[in-house]
């Protein structure tokens, strides 16, 4: 493995695990319990580099690049939010590790609502950061309309101004560096870059909630337009969660307040706050 210099990273390694189909990339840090980070589309594992150091002194903190993103191999085919739980899957069981708690933040809270509900012998503890809510009528909503973060490349590179501006108004004003790693992990997925929005928009939410059964949190910043007039519904369809808003946080929470996220997070990890 491969020390991670970036920024804030002190201790975090990187690594990648060779599964049936290609490598799977993910940084961790840590030991002891073992939590499985799961980021939003098109992201990578780089959205937690900053929450990684913060959790590793009470956890083995793993934070994937799910496949299709960052430096996880792509599928040839279209994946869908099963697809992903699988490479998820092949991870945890790549490392030996028999069940995590699992924390995912938009997409990412879609695949762990998936892990959560198909195998619950695998995820002792849930945290749902900015999970959207999928169920009949907003996929009817969703078909037809164009995917968001989806654009054409054109030679004078107008299609990188394209994807900044597209993010630009739902991240907190000045945050430049927030938006240079966006646009950096966006270009990497290329064309993969729509299938998480796809399959999010695909995904059979509705049956999946309410297969849970684990101790689940639902989180959400209180600036992200999209997930947190669905957070509350989210958490009533889970019997016995609860749900926490993080107040100025926007769609980039998790690395525009690390801090904020670690500690909404870090006691109900731990087991020390109740899930209701």
């Amino acid at each position: 493995m491969a020390a991670d210099q970036a920024p804030g990273s002190a201790g975090v390694r990187r690594a990648f695990f060779d599964a049936p189909e290609g490598q799977i990339h993910y940084r961790t840090a840590g030991s002891g319990p073992a939590v499985l980070l799961l980021h939003q589309t098109p992201r990578s594992s780089d959205e937690y580099r900053d929450v990684l150091p913060i959790l590793a002194p009470d956890f083995r903190v793993l934070a994937m690049d799910t496949v299709g993103y960052g430096d996880s191999y792509k599928p040839a085919r279209p994946c869908g939010i099963e697809d992903y739980a699988r490479g998820a899957l092949a991870l945890l069981d790549g490392l030996g590790l028999r069940s995590a708690a699992v924390v995912g933040h938009h997409t990412g809270a879609v695949i762990a609502i998936e892990l959560a509900a198909s195998h619950p012998e695998r995820v002792q503890r849930l945290v749902l950061s900015a999970s959207p809510f999928i169920d009949a009528a907003e996929r009817a909503r969703r078909q037809g309309r164009a995917v968001v973060d989806h654009v054409t490349e054109q030679m004078d590179g107008s299609h990188l101004v394209e994807l900044w501006r597209g993010r630009q108004a739902f991240y907190p004003a000045g945050r430049t560096d927030l938006l240079a790693r966006f646009l950096a992990d966006a270009l990497k997925a290329g064309e993969k870059i729509r299938e998480g929005h796809e399959a999010c928009s695909a995904y059979r939410m509705e049956g999946a909630l309410d297969r849970i059964r684990c101790p689940t949190l639902v989180v959400c910043g209180t600036e992200d337009p999209f997930s947190f007039p669905k957070m509350e519904i989210v958490a009533r369809h889970i019997a016995g969660s609860v749900a926490r808003p993080i107040p100025g946080g926007t769609v980039a929470v998790v690395d525009q307040m690390p801090e904020t996220f670690a500690a909404t997070i870090h006691d109900f990890l731990r087991g020390t706050a109740p899930a209701c």
